[in-house]
């Protein structure tokens, strides 16, 4: 599948979902969990559906498709996985960019004022992140470089991953199937 394929795919995600259940079964509870831990925790996949997924998903769960409160686990559980991956790359290539020379985009001086950034507003980034489709995947990404300190990051990202996918899987579950929601999904995704 081409790149147009699969954003188009992507963007239209409500018409292939329930052909995903038929094919996959059970089986779409990890592709979902895919789905949701590689946009949150791969720096390069930051176009991959978050905030809609978890809309149309809700509204598939209220149709009976899911079980919602293991859907809604399995959701919360690939959040929260993702955006520590995302943490433990930053960490790892951060190092290795502190210790890099020559590289245009990246000062010493832009690496100290994101870290005072991280330490005064870390917790706050990681939670506002969440509701940012394109910073969510890169937000962790910077904690871990910066060397954020893990525990506190982790508690963000679980109170960041938990509101995050209350308010778009519930909002999915209790409006989904608002007949003039459905007729408009795409427009409301």
């Amino acid at each position: 599948m081409e790149l147009p394929g699969i954003l188009g795919f992507f963007m239209h995600f409500d018409d292939h979902l329930m052909v995903i259940i038929q094919q996959c079964g059970a089986w779409t509870y990890l592709v979902l969990f895919g789905i949701i831990f590689a946009e949150t925790g791969l720096v390069l996949t930051p176009f991959l559906p978050g905030d809609s997924l978890l809309f149309v998903v809700g509204a598939f769960s209220a149709q009976g498709a899911f079980q919602p409160f293991l859907m809604g686990g399995i959701l919360l559980a690939a959040a929260i996985a993702g955006d520590s991956l995302n943490y433990a790359i930053g960490k790892y290539f951060g190092k290795r960019l502190t210790q890099a020379k020559h590289i245009p985009f990246f000062k010493k001086e832009y690496l100290d004022r994101t870290h005072h950034f991280y330490k005064k507003y870390g917790g706050k980034t990681i939670i506002l992140a969440r509701f940012l489709p394109i910073v969510r995947t890169f937000a962790p990404f910077v904690a871990g470089i910066v060397r954020m300190d893990y525990p506190k990051f982790l508690m963000y990202n679980v109170i960041g991953g938990c509101v995050w996918i209350l308010l778009f899987y519930c909002a999915g579950f209790y409006f989904g199937n608002i007949p003039l929601v459905k007729e408009h999904f795409s427009e409301v995704i």
